[in-house]
Parts: C-alpha cells; structure tokens; sequence
C-alpha cells in the first residue's frame, strides 16, 4: 500500500511549495493530504483539508476569525483544529507521516501540532528557525527539523532540491516498520534515568535488566530527557522506572541546565508505577558558562568542568536541603510501588572519594533532609557505597526485578 503524507502548510503564502511536495510525493509513488492552516489570502493551490474544516474541527469558524484576524488568537484555533484532524487519520491508519514546512509563525503552529501527536509517527518539520535553537519546536516529541537555508517563499534551483528532499524524507519514514509497541512476551519495558556522573552503574543496571529478560529505555535527565521518560509513561509504553539520575531536580531549584519543570518525579508515583529511586548527580548543577570561566556566583563553592563551557558547582549542604525538600514534595502523593535507595558515599563519580566535588558533611545533611521529608509510601533504604558500586547497583536492580 502507498504511504500517504498530510502536509501542514498556510496555502495563501505556500500554495505552490505544497503543490509541489504533493506532486514529488506523488512521483515517488505515494500520496499526500493538503492541510491549510492559512487564514486570510486566498489558497495558492487547492488543498484536500480546506481551512474552513480545520477552523470548525478547532471550535470556531472562517467567518467569525475573520472579523478581526489576528494571528495569536487564530493560531490556538488552527493547531486544535489540525491537531483534531490528524489524529482521526492516524487512528484510521490514513497517513504515515505528516509532513510541515514554514517560518517562525507557520513553525510554531506545525511544532504545535507535531508535538501532539504519539511517539513513533513520522514528523518532519521543514523550518527557517532550525539551525539555532529548536526546543521549543520539538520539546520532548520526535520531531525531525530540516533547515532549508532560503526561506520559503518560491521555487528556485535551491528551494526545489531542498522541498523534494524533504518529501523523501516523509515518503521513507511512512514506510519504515518498527511501530512503537511492546511485544506481549512477559518482558516489562523499564525506563531509566542516566547522566554522565552515572554511565557506569547505568550500564551495569542495563545489562542485569536485559539479562532477567526486560527492556530498557535509557533516558539522559537533562530535563527532555526525564519529562519525555514521563510522557511515555502516560501513553502506557512503560511498566517501571528505575530512576538513577535525580540531577534534574538539582537545576530546577537552583537555575541549571538540566532543570524540568514541577511534574517531574511525579508520575510514576501517581500512576502507581513500581519505582526505584536514587538520587544520582544531586550533589552538583550544570551551568553554561564562557569556557572555563567561573560564575561569580560560585567562586566559593567547590566546582569542576563538565566540559569547558558547562561549569559544574558543589552544592553546599543547605542548597542540598532545598533539593531534598523539593524531591520530597514531588513523592507526596506516590501511591506505593517505590523505594529509594540512598548510596550513603556518594551520589555520583564527581562526589565520591578522590572526586572534584567530595562532601560528605553535605551529602549527610541531605540524606537526613530525605529521610525526614519523604512520605511513609516511599521506603528508604541506606547503602554504604557509592552510586556507581556494581553492588549499589544490584540491589537496587534486584529490588525492582522482584516488584515485577
């Protein structure tokens, strides 16, 4: 069967890129869904999803938002309604793969639309904003960004190659094979946290949960990484957590790179998720810094290069209270299914002995911080080790071996 591409494009001012997407999807033996997410000129090539469906399929209509058009009240509308649009077609098993292409505003609403669609399906987002800053685009989606270095606005020798070679692109995805879903052989699919400090005892813990016939997803906790772990969960792609990296928490509170926002650690506690938690890489924040320069604001605390522009502080023992304050809060309504497990030497590589963040007085301050705050349904256990210790390791796998 064909692969067929919904194509995401204002048509007043893309009409005739689309149309020809549409004709080198067509080429390539596949088919495509003209979407017009435009407002006020009139579609510069016929689309298969007129504007005044998609309005109606956000909740409003093309006449009332042309009474007063304006952009940032039309755009929730014109998202709600492809967004809509195109989930009908994937439960129907319509489309592929969706296929988007515009500047900073056609952008934003595309990004808006792809990041609300499941993990695993195809989406391509041709932008002028994708050599820079792209997360606020892809967030925590699969979202592939291309960047076609004019803008587009016309076809000319460059735009031409570049439109075609993302049509390809989406004709290739649809036909890959590999749906994201678990296969029902008994085998659990288990998330895990993991930052660089951690590497080692991650691996270790991979290989014991692959040895007793499970799956790991293994996810870097800069922040992405720890909410799009979450967001798996609630779609159901994930029966338990082994939580090692705790390094986002750190940054939340106190203005790091790997900060998350206030949901995360939550989830799998409200979800009722068997759960297996270790602090790991609290005891430090990351910073971008100029390279191997020290922030005025740490010059006082110990601190390491992660690398030379990601500056690396200590925290001190009463900022690592705020961090167990804050992990304690966000374990409050965990509903059972969780133990965390407290490696009582260090939290990760740069903490332990002979490491370039070694305090113990503060990694003592804030393990009691733990101990008092958490709730009665987290069970705390205290291990004399490290967090990497092949030995800290097994017991915390084996624990969540045996809550499965």
């Amino acid at each position: 069967m064909a692969p067929t591409i919904a194509v995401l494009a204002t048509l007043d001012t893309k009409g005739i890129e689309a149309a020809f997407v549409k004709q080198h999807i067509e080429a390539l033996g596949g088919e495509a869904i003209l979407i017009d997410m435009g407002l006020v000129g009139e579609p510069g090539t016929s689309p298969d999803v007129d504007r005044e469906a998609l309005i109606a399929a956000g909740g409003s209509s093309l006449e009332a938002l042309l009474e007063n058009p304006d952009r940032q009240e039309a755009a929730p509308i014109l998202i709600a309604g492809a967004t809509a649009i195109l989930r009908d077609l994937i439960a129907e098993g319509r489309i592929g793969a969706v296929l988007g292409f515009g500047g900073t505003q056609g952008s934003s609403n595309c990004s808006a639309v792809m990041q609300a669609l499941p993990y695993g399906f195809p989406k391509i987002l041709l932008s002028t904003m994708a050599s820079g800053d792209t997360s606020s685009f892809v967030g925590i989606k699969d979202i592939t960004m291309m960047f076609p270095v004019s803008d587009i606005l016309g076809l000319n020798p460059l735009a031409r190659t570049i439109l075609a070679n993302a049509a390809a692109c989406a004709w290739g995805m649809a036909q890959a094979t590999v749906p994201l879903e678990r296969t029902e052989n008994g085998r659990a699919v288990i998330a895990m946290t993991n930052l660089g400090v951690l590497t080692d005892g991650t691996m270790h813990a991979l290989k014991r949960f692959e040895d007793a016939g499970h799956e790991v997803i293994v996810f870097h906790a800069v922040g992405s990484g720890g909410l799009a772990m979450e967001q798996l969960m609630k779609e159901g792609h994930v029966q338990a957590v082994f939580d090692y990296g705790l390094g986002e928490i750190a940054d939340e509170v106190h203005g790091g790179l790997r900060a998350a926002n206030p949901e995360r650690l939550t989830v799998a506690g409200q979800l009722g998720l068997p759960q297996v938690i270790v602090p790991g890489g609290t005891e430090h924040i990351g910073l971008f810094t100029e390279p191997n320069v020290v922030p005025e604001r740490f010059k006082n605390h110990q601190h390491t290069f992660h690398n030379p522009i990601i500056f690396a502080p200590r925290l001190n023992a009463e900022e690592m209270c705020e961090v167990a304050s804050s992990i304690c809060e966000r374990l409050q309504q965990t509903r059972g299914n969780a133990v965390m497990y407290l490696p009582l030497r260090s939290t990760s590589r740069y903490g332990a002995e002979g490491g370039p963040l070694r305090d113990p007085e503060s990694d003592a301050a804030f393990y009691a911080a733990l101990k008092e705050g958490l709730p009665g349904s987290v069970e705390v256990v205290e291990v004399d080790a490290d967090a990497e210790d092949p030995a800290f390791v097994d017991l915390a796998v084996d624990r969540l071996l045996a809550m499965l």
